[in-house]
């Protein structure tokens, strides 16, 4: 093990203990670890100190303890160690979504309904907690090893909260899937970041059933990156995608799929307007329509606000 507190921060550390490194991402990386004092595996994200803690992990720290949902990963504790900020997390050990798609060159349409329903109850809950993520994607929704896996959401590093936190206006997200109306944003201009995650929800839902990002295409790969993502933004911009022709899928799905992929925010349908589809609410487990608004309620009543 290497006792250097850089590469290893929890070196010494009275409560959590090192098991292995897991990611690296654009604000730090992430080591499995157990509680010492429980036996429980946790996740800790470990992000570099400085004199000013960015906005996106103050926001992250602020968004993310207050979402206790069960598709939502837990945020257990923030602490300090020599070099860093540790944010202590829930692990799920099956990994993520885009893992389990990119294995199966696309999933089921029974399956991707399942995870979708999850997914869309979890942002749900979040949108009702006045909290818009605005980095929805597979890479960021883990999986929990269960009869049938379960999803837990991960990220909130640049999530907006409409209550305490300015509106919505920059361009944060990656790339494939963010709403046409984050692409053209301008300087001064704001957006409604609940209904770009509504978008980034319906391109989740393609690339469950095919593997493959909507607005991108085979022929691109020809192309420089620069090129590549020019021309994946134009096609987000005029809605330009198309299901493979190898790919079977009801009519029923396409239908959802062409209300959320709209460029106009006011015109795509809303979260609740999609817990109504028929697409979405076949197969739905019993009680699980009305989960949100008794946790809602009964976190209303515990005090978190």
């Amino acid at each position: 093990m290497n006792n250097n507190p850089e590469l290893n921060p929890l070196q010494g550390h009275p409560k959590y203990q090192k098991i292995r490194d897991l990611d690296k991402g654009t604000f730090g990386f992430v080591q499995q670890a157990v509680d010492l004092t429980t036996g429980e595996q946790v996740a800790i994200k470990f992000i570099e100190r400085s004199q000013e803690v960015s906005k996106y992990v103050e926001r992250e720290i602020l968004n993310h303890k207050r979402l206790i949902h069960p598709h939502i990963v837990q945020l257990k504790e923030v602490f300090l160690t020599q070099h860093h900020l540790a944010i202590a997390m829930e692990y799920a050990a099956g990994g993520n979504l885009y893992q389990l798609v990119a294995k199966s060159g696309g999933l089921p349409e029974q399956d991707a309904r399942w995870y979708f329903q999850q997914l869309i109850f979890a942002i749900d809950y979040c949108h009702k907690m006045g909290v818009a993520n605005r980095d929805v994607k597979l890479e960021n929704t883990l999986l929990v090893s269960t009869a049938r896996p379960l999803i837990k959401l991960c990220d909130f590093g640049y999530s907006k909260d409409e209550k305490f936190q300015s509106a919505p206006g920059s361009k944060v997200g990656t790339p494939a899937y963010l709403a046409p109306e984050v692409i053209s944003a301008t300087r001064g201009k704001t957006y409604d970041g609940k209904s770009a995650d509504v978008w980034s929800c319906g391109v989740m839902l393609y690339v469950m059933l095919s593997a493959q990002y909507p607005f991108g295409r085979p022929e691109d790969s020809g192309l420089k990156t620069a090129r590549q993502m020019h021309v994946m933004l134009q096609r987000i911009l005029s809605v330009d995608y198309r299901l493979p022709p190898n790919k079977v899928v009801s009519d029923e799905c396409k239908d959802l799929l062409r209300q959320i992929l709209v460029a106009e925010p006011s015109e795509r349908i809303t979260m609740a307007e999609i817990q109504r589809h028929p697409w979405f609410v076949r197969d739905l487990p019993e009680g699980v329509a009305q989960m949100n608004s008794a946790l809602l309620a009964q976190q209303q009543a515990a005090g978190v606000q």
